[in-house]
């Protein structure tokens, strides 16, 4: 059977590009102090947003 190969879009695919660019010069600047496990570093870090209400 043949194999199914996801669509990844330019604009995802550029925003993998830069996420992997801005991690290298961050760990440049503040290396980190252990050893990294390799599939971390391939793993975009998600932070959940919330915001957009009203303050009471």
């Amino acid at each position: 059977m043949g194999e199914v190969i996801p669509f990844v879009s330019k604009a995802e695919r550029e925003r993998i590009r830069l996420i992997k660019e801005a991690r290298a010069i961050y760990d440049s600047v503040f290396p980190p102090d252990g050893p990294v496990d390799e599939q971390g570093s391939e793993t975009p870090v998600v932070h959940p947003f919330s915001g957009g209400g009203s303050v009471s």
